[in-house]
């Protein structure tokens, strides 16, 4: 998949500066300092896709302060507070932004998030580079996130495998039949199907619907973005999904923990468990 071969778009402008970032990073601090770091001094990983497979309704709930589609999404951004406060209003897991140019996130975020919280947390990047998946590591992400629109068949497969050494089973995030047969035939074993479209950002839930049929049963599968309504993730378990991803829908409430269990129910509501 030859990305340049089309004319620039912001998905291309956000993978572009990323990895000018990757390369001077690399540079201030080797792969090897993030392997003795791992080895020596971070938790071994929660585990992400017991997570997922978990009693009751499943939400990885957001931490994102802005998008390039929507800018500001929160003012008051205080890592920690919500990722706390989400983990008690029910979260199955947590992700964490950590671009830095387009989307306002830091690890530092990622840091703050895990000090706080005993569930798993994803790191939502643009990940292109195994440097980034030991840098995530490092900063104690227990899974990252894998974007098949952004990555050749060779290095998907790469990442996939050193996220497995490392017992972090990545997100695999697919948008299109073509990208889901390519990601299944890299063994992925956590499929995100996003319903916003990364090249012009509109918003289907039918993205969602169109694509679990083909997702096999011995997967995990995720539904991303758009999902704001009980109704949106009964529909989409319905369906046959496992978990939901839930950002923005969060962010731009007040009391985004009341949000989510508005959404979902209490931990122990069971009226849309399965």
């Amino acid at each position: 998949m030859e990305i340049s071969a089309r004319p620039k778009n912001i998905l291309d402008r956000i993978v572009e500066a990323r990895r000018e970032s990757v390369a001077h990073r690399k540079r201030v601090l080797p792969e090897v300092a993030l392997k003795i770091a791992v080895d020596k001094k971070v938790a071994p990983p929660r585990d992400f896709a017991s997570a997922l497979t978990a009693a009751g309704v499943r939400v990885i709930a957001e931490l994102k302060k802005a998008s390039p589609s929507r800018g500001l999404i929160r003012t008051e951004f205080a890592p920690a507070s919500l990722a706390s406060s989400l983990e008690q209003a029910g979260a199955a897991a947590l992700s964490v932004l950590t671009e830095e140019d387009f989307f306002s996130g830091s690890l530092a975020d990622l840091k703050e998030a895990t000090r706080v919280t005993k569930i798993p947390i994803l790191r939502k990047d643009f990940i292109i580079d195994p440097w980034q998946v030991w840098e995530a590591r490092a900063a104690g992400a227990d899974s990252f996130l894998l974007i098949a629109a952004v990555l050749e068949d060779e290095i998907l497969g790469d990442l996939l495998a050193l996220g497995r050494s490392l017992k972090m089973e990545p997100l695999v995030e697919v948008h299109s039949p073509l990208e889901l047969d390519r990601v299944l035939s890299a063994g992925a074993q956590i499929i995100g199907i996003n319903n916003r479209d990364l090249h012009d950002f509109s918003v289907h839930l039918k993205t969602s619907l169109d694509l679990i049929r083909a997702i096999p049963e011995d997967c995990i599968a995720v539904s991303e973005s758009g999902l704001s309504t009980r109704e949106d993730i009964a529909r989409l378990r319905d369906a046959g999904f496992d978990a939901f991803l839930v950002g923005e829908h969060l962010m731009q409430r007040d009391d985004p923990a009341q949000t989510l269990i508005d959404l979902i129910g209490s931990r122990d509501a069971d009226n849309l468990a399965g």
